[in-house]
Protein backbone atom coordinates (compact mmCIF):
# COMPACT_ATOMS: atom_id res chain seq x y z
CA UNK A 1 0.00 0.00 0.00
CA UNK A 2 1.48 3.40 -0.98
CA UNK A 3 2.50 5.67 1.85
CA UNK A 4 0.33 8.76 2.37
CA UNK A 5 1.95 12.11 1.62
CA UNK A 6 3.12 14.15 4.55
CA UNK A 7 1.29 17.40 5.27
CA UNK A 8 4.46 19.22 4.16
CA UNK A 9 4.42 17.43 0.80
CA UNK A 10 0.72 18.23 0.36
CA UNK A 11 1.41 21.91 1.14
CA UNK A 12 4.31 22.05 -1.32
CA UNK A 13 2.18 20.42 -4.04
CA UNK A 14 -0.54 23.01 -3.39
CA UNK A 15 1.86 25.97 -3.51
CA UNK A 16 3.66 24.78 -6.66
CA UNK A 17 0.32 24.07 -8.34
CA UNK A 18 -1.16 27.38 -7.28
CA UNK A 19 1.77 29.37 -8.66
CA UNK A 20 1.86 27.33 -11.88
CA UNK A 21 -1.88 27.72 -12.47
CA UNK A 22 -1.87 31.43 -11.62
CA UNK A 23 1.06 32.08 -13.95
CA UNK A 24 -0.73 30.17 -16.71
CA UNK A 25 -3.99 32.08 -16.14
CA UNK A 26 -2.21 35.45 -16.01
CA UNK A 27 -0.43 34.71 -19.29
CA UNK A 28 -3.64 33.48 -20.96
CA UNK A 29 -5.67 36.54 -19.91
CA UNK A 30 -3.06 39.24 -20.54
CA UNK A 31 -4.59 41.87 -22.78
CA UNK A 32 -8.16 40.93 -21.89
CA UNK A 33 -10.17 43.82 -20.49
CA UNK A 34 -11.82 43.51 -17.13
CA UNK A 35 -10.71 43.36 -13.53
CA UNK A 36 -9.05 40.51 -11.67
CA UNK A 37 -10.66 39.20 -8.48
CA UNK A 38 -8.80 37.61 -5.56
CA UNK A 39 -11.31 35.80 -3.35
CA UNK A 40 -9.75 35.54 0.07
CA UNK A 41 -6.64 37.54 0.91
CA UNK A 42 -5.24 35.68 3.91
CA UNK A 43 -1.57 36.59 4.29
CA UNK A 44 -1.61 38.12 0.81
CA UNK A 45 0.97 35.91 -0.91
CA UNK A 46 -1.09 35.18 -4.02
CA UNK A 47 -2.34 38.78 -4.18
CA UNK A 48 1.27 40.00 -4.04
CA UNK A 49 2.24 37.53 -6.79
CA UNK A 50 -0.64 38.64 -9.00
CA UNK A 51 -0.03 42.39 -8.70
CA UNK A 52 3.64 41.83 -9.53
CA UNK A 53 2.65 40.02 -12.74
CA UNK A 54 -0.56 41.84 -13.74
CA UNK A 55 0.08 45.37 -14.91
CA UNK A 56 -2.87 45.91 -17.23
CA UNK A 57 -5.84 45.32 -14.89
CA UNK A 58 -6.90 46.23 -11.37
CA UNK A 59 -6.83 43.38 -8.81
CA UNK A 60 -9.80 43.57 -6.43
CA UNK A 61 -9.73 41.59 -3.19
CA UNK A 62 -12.81 40.09 -1.53
CA UNK A 63 -12.13 39.51 2.16
CA UNK A 64 -14.01 39.46 5.48
CA UNK A 65 -11.27 41.34 7.32
CA UNK A 66 -7.86 42.39 6.00
CA UNK A 67 -5.04 40.85 8.07
CA UNK A 68 -2.36 40.46 5.41
CA UNK A 69 1.36 41.13 5.53
CA UNK A 70 1.94 44.90 5.06
CA UNK A 71 3.76 44.30 1.75
CA UNK A 72 0.74 42.33 0.50
CA UNK A 73 -2.10 44.62 1.53
CA UNK A 74 -4.17 46.09 -1.31
CA UNK A 75 -5.22 49.73 -1.38
CA UNK A 76 -8.59 50.35 0.31
CA UNK A 77 -10.31 51.22 -2.97
CA UNK A 78 -9.56 47.70 -4.29
CA UNK A 79 -10.87 45.86 -1.21
CA UNK A 80 -14.44 44.58 -1.07
CA UNK A 81 -15.05 43.82 2.59
CA UNK A 82 -17.61 41.35 3.85
CA UNK A 83 -18.75 37.76 3.54
CA UNK A 84 -18.44 36.53 -0.06
CA UNK A 85 -21.95 35.09 0.18
CA UNK A 86 -23.10 38.73 0.24
CA UNK A 87 -20.33 40.61 -1.58
CA UNK A 88 -20.23 38.38 -4.66
CA UNK A 89 -23.94 38.78 -5.51
CA UNK A 90 -23.70 42.54 -4.83
CA UNK A 91 -20.70 42.73 -7.17
CA UNK A 92 -22.68 41.35 -10.12
CA UNK A 93 -24.59 44.66 -10.25
CA UNK A 94 -21.32 46.61 -10.06
CA UNK A 95 -19.13 44.59 -12.42
CA UNK A 96 -21.39 42.25 -14.39
CA UNK A 97 -19.65 39.40 -16.22
CA UNK A 98 -16.41 41.36 -16.67
CA UNK A 99 -13.69 39.62 -14.62
CA UNK A 100 -10.86 38.41 -16.84
CA UNK A 101 -9.38 36.29 -14.03
CA UNK A 102 -10.72 35.10 -10.70
CA UNK A 103 -8.59 33.32 -8.11
CA UNK A 104 -10.12 31.63 -5.07
CA UNK A 105 -8.34 30.05 -2.13
CA UNK A 106 -11.23 30.08 0.31
CA UNK A 107 -11.04 26.66 1.90
CA UNK A 108 -9.63 25.50 5.18
CA UNK A 109 -8.27 22.15 6.32
CA UNK A 110 -11.56 20.22 6.25
CA UNK A 111 -12.26 18.73 2.82
CA UNK A 112 -15.98 18.19 3.44
CA UNK A 113 -16.46 21.80 4.57
CA UNK A 114 -14.39 23.05 1.62
CA UNK A 115 -16.54 21.06 -0.80
CA UNK A 116 -19.78 22.31 0.75
CA UNK A 117 -18.51 25.90 0.58
CA UNK A 118 -17.39 25.45 -3.05
CA UNK A 119 -20.88 24.23 -3.93
CA UNK A 120 -22.36 27.29 -2.21
CA UNK A 121 -20.10 29.93 -3.81
CA UNK A 122 -19.75 28.47 -7.33
CA UNK A 123 -23.07 29.93 -8.53
CA UNK A 124 -22.10 33.27 -6.92
CA UNK A 125 -18.75 33.40 -8.74
CA UNK A 126 -19.89 32.19 -12.16
CA UNK A 127 -21.85 35.35 -13.20
CA UNK A 128 -18.77 37.54 -12.64
CA UNK A 129 -16.45 35.83 -15.14
CA UNK A 130 -16.15 37.36 -18.61
CA UNK A 131 -16.34 35.39 -21.83
CA UNK A 132 -12.89 33.81 -22.25
CA UNK A 133 -12.02 34.57 -18.62
CA UNK A 134 -10.31 32.05 -16.35
CA UNK A 135 -11.06 30.93 -12.81
CA UNK A 136 -8.27 29.36 -10.72
CA UNK A 137 -9.28 27.60 -7.52
CA UNK A 138 -7.61 25.54 -4.83
CA UNK A 139 -10.83 23.51 -4.58
CA UNK A 140 -12.98 21.79 -7.17
CA UNK A 141 -15.82 24.12 -8.10
CA UNK A 142 -19.31 23.39 -9.41
CA UNK A 143 -20.09 25.55 -12.42
CA UNK A 144 -22.88 25.10 -14.94
CA UNK A 145 -21.40 27.19 -17.76
CA UNK A 146 -17.64 27.01 -17.20
CA UNK A 147 -15.38 24.30 -18.57
CA UNK A 148 -12.63 22.69 -16.48
CA UNK A 149 -9.31 22.92 -18.33
CA UNK A 150 -6.33 20.57 -18.17
CA UNK A 151 -3.65 21.74 -15.76
CA UNK A 152 -0.30 23.09 -16.91
CA UNK A 153 2.48 20.51 -16.91
CA UNK A 154 4.06 21.13 -13.49
CA UNK A 155 0.77 21.43 -11.57
CA UNK A 156 -0.35 18.48 -9.43
CA UNK A 157 -3.79 17.03 -10.19
CA UNK A 158 -6.33 17.72 -7.46
CA UNK A 159 -4.30 20.52 -5.87
CA UNK A 160 -5.56 23.30 -8.15
CA UNK A 161 -8.28 23.68 -10.77
CA UNK A 162 -8.73 25.97 -13.79
CA UNK A 163 -12.07 26.82 -15.38
CA UNK A 164 -12.93 28.94 -18.43
CA UNK A 165 -16.07 30.64 -19.71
Amino acid sequence: MPEAQSRLDLFIDRMVSQRTCLDYAIAQTTGQPGPVFELGLGNGRTYHHMVQHIQDRPVYVFERAVASHPDSTPPNDLVILGDVRETLPASVARFGASASLIHADLGGHNRQKNDAFARLVSPLIEPLLAQGGLMVSSDRMYFEQLTELPLPESAVEGRCFIYQR
